[in-house]
């Protein structure tokens, strides 16, 4: 007698990552959209229920070439979620991005997550959201976890190279969006402009940042002096993604730490910034 499956397999892993609090493993899922935003940087939006339904800010995905020879991943920020399709953006700076610039609507390509250490939204505040090219996803998503809540107030700053390929999705969920490219300045100096208004809020401030390193150093300075709480999600290069290779440690107050399992989101005080 033949046994038959009352679950599809991709079922049976769902059922089993919730009730054992385990992810799915490597699958393929299918192309929604491909688009370019701007020089050089693209938009991909994917089809995948489990991701859509668990994955919080900051928590990454890993895309995988189609190439064999490319054994690594490359991590990308969950950006948005709408229904069962995920939104990544990323800039091509290597063959595999360039790989992934030329998927089309139903193509097919093999992911694993959501991975990593979410930001606590948790508290009732005012979330400053502070991006950096493209940092920018992480606190997309953020934005777009917080604009349900009605105990919360929210102000976007983001920080451009060129062009603000970003403005008008944060707009959706964010009615304070700040932003800036480098002709113009830098996120500080947004947020000085903005500095006068927070220190009289009647919430507490929290930053939420993503970008490059220089940068969120220098929002942990500028947020010490007005007591600000700060949480940065770092970008370094991921290997595996989940804690195998090792390639992504960064110095803690508490040692050295995997971004990619301890992270990527880390305090101020996790990193010694303040």
């Amino acid at each position: 007698m033949t046994n038959k499956l009352m679950f599809k397999p991709t079922e049976i892993v769902v059922k089993q990552a919730h009730d054992a609090h385990l992810y799915p493993s490597r699958r393929s899922v299918q192309v929604v959209e491909s688009r370019q935003l701007t020089s050089g940087v693209y938009m991909l939006r994917l089809r995948d229920e489990f991701i859509a339904k668990h994955a919080k800010p900051a928590q990454f995905i890993n895309v995988y070439s189609h190439d064999a020879q490319r054994l690594l991943p490359r991590p990308f920020g969950v950006c948005n979620i709408q229904d069962d399709i995920v939104t990544i953006m990323y800039a091509v700076i290597g063959d595999g991005t360039e790989e992934f610039s030329h998927l089309q609507a139903g193509d097919f390509i093999d992911i694993l997550g959501p991975l990593g250490k979410p930001y606590d939204l948790q508290k009732s505040a005012h979330y400053v959201l502070i991006g950096g090219g493209l940092g920018i996803p992480p606190v997309l998503s953020a934005a777009q976890y917080l604009a349900v809540r009605d105990d919360v107030k929210t102000t976007a700053v983001l920080g451009y190279r060129d062009e603000k390929f970003a403005d008008d999705i944060a707009k959706q969920y964010v009615a304070d969006v700040h932003s800036i490219s480098n002709s113009e300045g830098n996120v500080i100096t947004v947020l000085q402009q903005l500095q006068q208004q927070l220190q009289h809020d009647d919430l507490p401030v929290i930053c939420i940042a993503c970008g490059p390193a220089p940068m969120m150093k220098a929002i942990a300075h500028w947020a010490k002096e007005f007591d600000f709480a700060c949480q940065f999600s770092l970008e370094e290069r991921m290997g595996c993604g989940y804690g195998t290779c090792v390639a992504c440690v960064v110095d803690t107050v508490d040692g050295r730490k995997k971004v990619c399992v301890d992270g990527p989101v880390f305090t101020s005080e996790d990193l010694g910034w303040r």
